[in-house]
């Protein structure tokens, strides 16, 4: 048996960003949010399936990329990515239980997908039987969970990934590779983005469409508000901290991403006031009512000043290339 007492993951609405910043912490790396939604990309993305609702939009896309910024910040990511269908799945399970028992008993965090609910989860330990973790829903889920059923889900996906130490890059280096990332991923880049899926205006046009024509899945939509806002919110923040260290290079351009990217997060903060998660698990009409158009109404003008945001990065990049 082994545990890591220490590690947990950090709250958050993308939960493979809180359990990234999690085993961060435990690594005493510790960069703050902000810095490591914005060093990966992620704070600048949005993904959105073609019906304009559907939960998986946060986690269904490409992620290499994603984890190859986080060298960027100190971090690399090594591990497994498996499919039920696959005829060797039973291998693959018992590989991802050598991964992780390997990594724990060295003191290395790791990282896990759907312990309990489809999100990210931090495994923090191990015995006989399985693997111990926190995230969403964990005290939900079964503790330890057995390492032979993970995976076996609807989805059916089998991800097991070890958190090791590196040696970070120069900033500029970190802000031009994410936002050149976050960039090509919303211009809707095959490379990064799912045939069914959408990115960057396309994907908000989908949403708008979504909810206002009423065929928005409720909780898709709330959940989506959830997490992109708080996307756009982390996203300031590390453009605020990229300022402060790369002081004099593009300080205007800074500044005007920074006011539109506020006013993203500004109006996306609407949204979620409008369609809390938690309160938007029974159904409820979307569509043609008040409460619905103005949640259009919001995400048109987070579209719109998304749209000036993007410019000031390129911008941005232009001036510290």
């Amino acid at each position: 048996m082994k545990r890591l007492s220490n590690l947990a993951w950090t709250p958050a609405w993308t939960s493979v960003v809180g359990c990234i910043h999690g085993a961060l912490n435990y690594l005493d790396i510790k960069p703050s949010l902000g810095w490591l939604f914005g060093g990966t990309g992620h704070g600048f993305i949005i993904n959105m399936s073609q019906d304009g609702s559907c939960p998986s939009g946060p986690t269904a896309w490409k992620t290499s990329k994603f984890y190859e910024l986080g060298r960027n910040l100190g971090f690399r990511i090594e591990g497994l990515f498996a499919e039920k269908h696959q005829p060797d799945w039973k291998d693959n399970q018992q590989k991802g239980w050598d991964i992780a028992r390997t990594s724990l008993d060295q003191d290395l965090p790791v990282l896990g997908w759907e312990l309990a609910v489809p999100e990210w989860y931090v495994v923090n330990g191990y015995d006989e039987v399985g693997y111990y973790y926190d995230g969403p829903g964990a005290e939900r889920g079964p503790s330890p969970k057995p390492w032979d059923e993970l995976g076996n889900s609807e989805i059916g996906l089998l991800e097991i990934l070890s958190v090791k130490p590196t040696e970070s890059s120069q900033d500029q280096i970190l802000v031009k590779e994410a936002l050149d990332f976050s960039i090509a991923f919303n211009n809707g880049s095959t490379e990064w983005v799912l045939s069914d899926y959408l990115a960057g205006q396309d994907a908000y046009q989908a949403w708008i469409d979504a909810v206002r024509s009423g065929k928005a899945i409720l909780m898709g939509h709330a959940y989506n508000a959830a997490v992109w806002e708080e996307c756009r919110r982390n996203a300031v923040i590390f453009l605020r901290e990229a300022k402060k260290r790369l002081p004099g290079v593009v300080d205007n351009a800074f500044e005007s991403a920074i006011r539109s990217y506020s006013e993203v997060a500004k109006q996306l903060k609407d949204v979620t006031e409008l369609y809390p998660f938690f309160e938007n698990t029974r159904e409820e009409p979307l569509g043609e009512n008040p409460k619905s158009q103005k949640a259009v109404k919001h995400l048109q003008a987070a579209k719109e000043a998304e749209k000036k945001g993007a410019e000031f990065l390129e911008e941005i990049l232009e001036g510290i290339s």
